[in-house]
């Protein structure tokens, strides 16, 4: 079956933004800021950006246009015979199942307050009527399913459509809709009387707050955030690669999806930010700050039902974009392991998402005493520790080892695939840099991830922890690389 490819670049560029973009651009950045003292923050995040997630973003894209499959064959066709790089398709398979198994929850979540704005639910409600609101609707079960079912539904109906006429089409819509809205929303939120202390803070670096705050916090904060916003490391965007065509060069490719990506990101900043120091809220106020203090602005201010309507409208555009891309990553699985048609594979994929979202969807209400990572957590935790704290950090190693390591792929054929085009090139200078600090910088991520999730519980729990991170950590290193050999011919197919 001949493969799929973009109808035009600014369809590659804006469906593949459209994956990066998702909730952590639009609902955690905002609130990370606010936490970490604004601009200071903002100035580290971008360094790491450019230092960390776009050479990684330039591997998954030459690992799917060098093979022109989906994670689930790409390995099998790139790689050395004898090796097991193969292997590493099992963590982009699962990990894309895991994260739609909540983010499918997520974007119900947000359709389902843009129509209760619509509705004019909030409109001069009390901060308790507010609060409870969202607590009401997790506690639904009804509620959540038909959201979360909703959302499947046109997110598969799309796909449907194939990448042309579905996926490119929907996502030009949305992604134009989405940057026409949050220009209005960000113009009307720093023209609020007393937004200027807001924009003083998210625009001037003051490190002295970041000393507050713990120099070492903020760093690792912007370094997680840069890893983490790109959708990198479960194969979401290598699909897309392989979709692409030859006439341009993969780096310049990835610093215009990243430069979109990270535009929508400080966007959001300033929508959310001086809206909250006009009406004196604190911006780090974490998750809360979207489903609860934000619509108590919206609350209280002329015309709130509009602005608030759009700014939903605007974080389920957000949200449905990663879906699609995600979705059409699993169908692409299903097309390459089985040869399925693409008819087949959506109706199967969907019936699959449907029923493993229900467990998150659940876990709010009927199976809310199930605790899995230990009192007071979700199943959605769990599941989403899963997918943020492992696989993609070990996906994302695995993907850079594989560019660089002679018994892999090998760094010769990754920048010959990368460079292929007229564009930007990837330096062949950066190869120490790729091949050593990255891949170290990304086991910081991770293991930390582990420490700081697990920190807070006794001794014995920490240390345990801390070694299953550890034997997950060595397993992908180990078993990704097979026998050092000298190179053979890569197999055709």
């Amino acid at each position: 079956m001949e493969r799929q490819k973009f109808g035009s670049r600014l369809g590659f560029i804006l469906v593949s933004a459209g994956c990066a973009i998702g909730l952590g651009n639009v609902w955690k950045f905002p609130y990370l800021c606010g936490e970490y003292g604004g601009a200071a923050f903002i100035v580290i995040y971008l360094a790491f950006l450019l230092l960390l997630g776009i050479p990684i973003l330039v591997c998954e894209f030459s690992i799917g246009r060098g093979s022109g499959k989906s994670v689930a064959a790409s390995f099998e066709k790139l790689e050395p015979s004898g090796t097991r790089w193969h292997w590493m398709k099992w963590i982009g398979i699962v990990g894309c199942y895991l994260l739609m198994m909540f983010y499918t929850m997520v974007g119900g979540w947000m359709l389902y307050y843009c129509w209760r704005s619509i509705r004019g639910d909030f409109v001069q409600a009390s901060t308790e009527m507010v609060t409870g609101a969202f607590n009401s609707m997790l506690g639904d079960a009804g509620t959540m399913v038909f959201w979360t079912l909703l959302v499947c539904v046109l997110g598969f109906a799309v796909c449907a459509m194939g990448l042309n006429n579905g996926i490119e089409k929907a996502s030009k819509f949305m992604m134009s809709a989405l940057l026409v809205i949050m220009l209005v929303l960000a113009i009307h939120s720093v023209t609020m009387e007393g937004a200027e202390a807001g924009l003083r803070f998210y625009l001037i670096p003051d490190f002295e707050k970041m000393v507050e705050n713990g120099i070492g916090n903020v760093v690792f904060g912007a370094l997680s955030q840069s890893f983490f916003t790109l959708s990198i490391g479960i194969g979401a965007m290598m699909i897309f690669g392989s979709y692409m065509p030859k006439n341009r060069t993969l780096a310049g490719e990835a610093i215009n999806i990243t430069i979109l990506d990270t535009s929508v990101a400080l966007m959001a900043g300033f929508i959310i930010i001086p809206a909250c120091f006009a009406f004196g809220i604190e911006p780090g106020a974490g998750p809360s700050l979207v489903f609860i203090t934000l619509p108590n602005i919206f609350a209280q201010i002329a015309g709130g039902r509009i602005w608030s309507a759009l700014f939903f409208l605007f974080l389920f555009f957000a949200a449905l974009t990663t879906i699609i891309a995600v979705f059409e990553n699993l169908i692409a699985i299903k097309i390459d392991l089985f040869g399925w048609s693409r008819k087949k594979s959506v109706i199967v994929c969907a019936a699959a998402i449907i029923i493993l979202s229900m467990p998150a969807v659940l876990g709010y209400n009927v199976l809310s005493g199930i605790a899995p990572l230990g009192e007071g957590t979700t199943i959605m935790d769990f599941e989403d520790f899963i997918v943020s704290n492992n696989l993609l950090p070990l996906g994302s190693l695995g993907y850079v080892l594989f560019c660089t390591r002679k018994n892999g792929w090998g760094w010769m054929n990754f920048q010959k695939e990368a460079n292929e085009g007229e564009g930007f090139h990837f330096p062949a200078g950066l190869k120490w840099y790729v091949s050593w600090c990255v891949p170290v910088i990304i086991m910081i991520i991770y293991l930390k991830g582990y420490y700081d999730m697990f920190k807070g519980g006794s001794t014995p729990r920490l240390v345990f922890w801390m070694a299953v991170a550890l034997c997950m950590l060595a397993y992908v290193i180990i078993s990704a690389a097979g026998k050092p050999r000298i190179r053979v011919k890569n197999r055709k197919g």
